[in-house]
């Protein structure tokens, strides 16, 4: 890859080339694209011209905002198609193009071949290129590449010179030339495209999401930011590095609601976190019976030591006691009779919580102290925040206030939680966030994973929407979980794992396998802890907790398992269980997941996986390593048994290693 060198001369002509179907482009060219740090960007397009002259082509990029372009080399892959390749590096914001231009050095070496060949006069051929190779000299010193010029010089009198055989077949004067083109007839792309490169996390996380209040060893006691200080080492050694807390505000006294959703409260009843706002403060404050500002930073300085990171919620909401009600109350919907409109999604009425409306005649000063929400907790740290339903906001608010913030701190992580339709969702992705909820806690059997991961993996969506997958959440509890018990809870949290290189599970209600419903066909928890302290026994004899560390330790010791590339499902005789793989690009890491999806009974079947492809050969024996029970076994051939009883382990994550 060069910098991109001037032409040296003034004058443009008309393009011949043409450039077209451009990918990767997203609606055009409206929203960038999406990276990790590091990783390359492959473009693609079509590119022809007129006539039977031989073409380049560059593929031009740099951080937005840089003045200089650099290129990588665009290479024919056939029918016209054109790709190239190039590597972003810190997070920030990226811009690319596309150039292409009738050579005239290529085309005359081409032509020049075939009249050798053919035995032909070439004196007129040579001279012409002895021309052409001046040319190039006169626009390398134009670039202030002077040595290059002279090298080009000496070249083009040789030609005229001497035997030009040894001088066509030198390679290294050939590659000198061709950095100087005359590109005055060189077509650009008339879109600049982008793309957002992100840290590391944004595509490989694993949250734990709780309740911090409660945290403490005494029932019916509120929990402290302090006494949350004891459950970091109970989450580290389960091998998550994102520490997820609902909002930590003030919550509101006015209708605030009472255990299991009831619309009247008791003065014991501690209210839901996400009515916020009280005579203590709003968004920029800790509850008082958490702590103080004091205690949330040295809360975060604890997580870092312990390896994990601090998530909070964004939830632009407020309850009646917020202080923005008092001091803007043109921020609010109101009533025909003046009272502010309350919450609805029929018939759910949320009486403790007040909208926001983002098209309220004073929406810039709205906008902007939003905006300030998340600065201020930017400046104590924060670098990770969870949206809460940031599909009841308008598009163009987030995508003003996520490239506002990211322009600013690129390593800032937003994660989109919306369960909406598949197009709001998507256009969320597009509009800036980092990572979004999916609808994989309501996929269930084979062909409903399969279908809905190839969609995930292997289409326009890897460009711009990055899955986090979540078998639980406060709002979630499933059917499947609620009757399938403890081998439920362990085939979804191996499928969330390792489908998806970002998961997340609400706990302790996940490791302690909570699937009392509030009544039978809901959703809702019994006793949720929306609504109320609760005590867990993080000891409890059905606690799954050693199989969510095997998990997490299998995600940090394959990097297969860290991307949602590489991703493949296999044929296994029987539609209970579901086998896939997960490998590199290089195929050095290989693993193949075997989960029973029936919770109740043993499962069995013959799974058929083409190993030649990832590099094994299957003719001999070869060791499958189980990452959870730590079995090994010895496999030959494409078709293998396998066999999974829930009551045991419901699935495999086998680790396969080659012989040498």
């Amino acid at each position: 890859m060069i910098a991109n060198k001037p032409t040296g001369e003034a004058s443009r002509v008309p393009a011949r080339a043409a450039i077209a179907h451009v990918l990767p482009e997203i609606d055009g060219g409206q929203f960038p694209i999406k990276r990790i740090e590091g990783e390359t960007v492959e473009a693609s397009a079509d590119v022809f011209a007129d006539g039977h002259g031989v073409l380049s082509a560059v593929l031009r990029y740099r951080r937005e905002g840089s003045p200089e372009w650099l290129e990588a080399p665009m290479e024919e892959a056939g029918n016209d198609r054109w790709v190239g390749r190039f590597a972003v590096g810190n997070p920030g914001s990226y811009e690319y193009t596309f150039q292409a231009w009738l050579d005239d050095l290529k085309t005359w070496r081409r032509d020049l071949a075939k009249r050798i060949e053919a035995a032909q006069d070439v004196s007129v051929d040579l001279e012409i290129g002895a021309g052409l190779i001046e040319a190039c000299g006169s626009r390398a010193s134009a670039a202030g590449s002077e040595y290059d010029a002279r090298r080009l010089r000496q070249w083009a009198r040789a030609f005229r010179s001497e035997s030009p055989l040894p001088l066509l077949l030198n390679q290294d004067l050939w590659d000198l030339a061709l950095n100087y083109p005359d590109r005055r007839a060189a077509a650009t792309y008339e879109k600049c495209l982008r793309v957002t490169v992100d840290r590391r996390k944004s595509r490989f996380s694993s949250w734990y999401e709780m309740f911090p209040r409660s945290w403490d060893g005494e029932p019916g006691r509120h929990g402290t930011l302090r006494d949350c200080e004891s459950a970091l080492p109970y989450i580290a050694a389960m091998g998550f590095d994102v520490l997820y807390f609902p909002p930590i505000h003030p919550i509101g006294l006015t209708s605030r609601k009472g255990k299991n959703n009831q619309p009247r409260s008791t003065p014991d009843d501690v209210g839901s976190p996400w009515a916020i706002g009280a005579v203590e403060g709003g968004h920029k404050s800790v509850h008082p019976e958490l702590g103080t500002i004091d205690d949330f930073d040295r809360f975060f300085q604890r997580t870092r030591e312990c390896g994990l990171e601090v998530a909070l919620d964004l939830a632009y909401q407020c309850s009646p006691d917020h202080p923005y009600v008092e001091s803007h109350p043109g921020w609010f919907l109101h009533r025909p009779d003046g009272s502010i409109q309350y919450a609805e999604n029929p018939p759910k009425k949320y009486e403790d919580i007040y909208p926001l409306d983002f098209e309220c005649q004073d929406w810039q000063a709205l906008w902007q102290e939003l905006r300030s929400i998340v600065f201020f907790w930017i400046e104590r740290g924060v670098r990770i925040f969870r949206v809460d339903n940031p599909h009841t906001k308008p598009f163009v608010f987030w995508e003003w206030m996520i490239h506002d913030v990211k322009k600013e701190y690129p390593e800032v992580i937003f994660l989109s939680e919306a369960f909406t339709r598949p197009q709001v969702m998507q256009r969320l992705a597009k509009v800036g966030f980092s990572q979004s909820y999916t609808y994989f806690a309501w996929r269930n059997t084979k062909e409903e994973l399969t279908e809905y991961f190839t969609e995930l993996t292997q289409t326009g969506l890897v460009e711009y929407f990055r899955p986090s997958l979540w078998p639980n959440t406060p709002d979630i509890l499933t059917g499947y979980l609620q009757s399938g018990g403890r081998p439920a809870f362990i085939s979804r949290l191996v499928l969330a794992a390792t489908l998806g290189a970002s998961y997340g599970i609400y706990g302790p209600a996940f490791e302690l396998c909570e699937n009392r419903a509030l009544v039978p066909g809901s959703e809702e928890y019994l006793d949720a802890e929306k609504y109320q302290l609760r005590k867990w026994d993080l000891e409890s004899a059905g606690s799954i907790k050693e199989v969510v560390a095997l998990v997490n330790r299998a995600r940090h010791e394959n990097p297969a398992l860290q991307r949602n590339a590489g991703l493949r499902f296999h044929r296994l005789d029987n539609d209970q269980l579901i086998a896939y793989t997960k490998a590199n690009d290089d195929r050095s890491n290989v693993l193949l997941m075997v989960v029973n999806l029936d919770p109740r009974y043993t499962q069995s079947g013959w799974v058929e996986v083409p190993w030649e492809e990832f590099g094994i050969d299957s003719r001999a024996s070869f060791p499958v390593d189980d990452r959870l029970t730590g079995a090994r076994y010895f496999w030959s051939g494409r078709r293998n048994y396998v066999q999974l009883d829930p009551h045991a382990i419901p699935a495999h994550v086998f680790r396969i290693k080659p012989r040498p």
